[in-house]
């Protein structure tokens, strides 16, 4: 019995131990687009959703796996403005974290993606014209 117990608690400690972060990724996104690709996260790293102003006016948004002392925190993008040293923001961005797999998902479609909402449509298509 105390070897089964020990073999559970061995299997539950591997997946304890092993266990990384499924994120959504996307480099920059304008306005309500941004596509997404799935990424594994490195250890220490949670899931982060990036909001964020360009030029005063435009969305941008980001996702993707954050190192956590950088969550929740908002950051300026600078360029440099010409051959001088000074700087210019590009966009201020405010960078939200959380710690489950996917949690980083666009608002209004948790979870989905492109593929599972084209599957959707089709399957949907597919039974009205065999109900019909």
């Amino acid at each position: 019995m105390n070897r089964i117990i020990l073999q559970l608690l061995a299997v539950g400690f591997c997946f304890a131990v092993g266990h990384t972060l499924t994120c959504y990724r996307c480099t920059v996104g304008f306005g309500d687009v941004c596509l997404t690709t799935q990424t594994t996260c490195a250890s220490g790293e949670q899931c982060y959703s990036g909001a964020g102003k360009a030029v005063g006016f435009l969305d941008v948004k980001r996702k993707g796996c954050l190192e956590l002392a950088k969550c929740n925190k908002t950051e300026q993008v600078n360029l440099p403005y010409s051959s001088s040293s000074s700087n210019t923001t590009v966009y201020t961005m405010t960078k939200t974290c959380c710690s489950t797999d996917l949690c980083n998902a666009a608002p209004g479609l948790p979870g989905a993606s492109g593929m599972s909402l084209a599957l959707a449509t089709v399957t949907a298509l597919f039974m009205a014209n065999i109900l019909v």
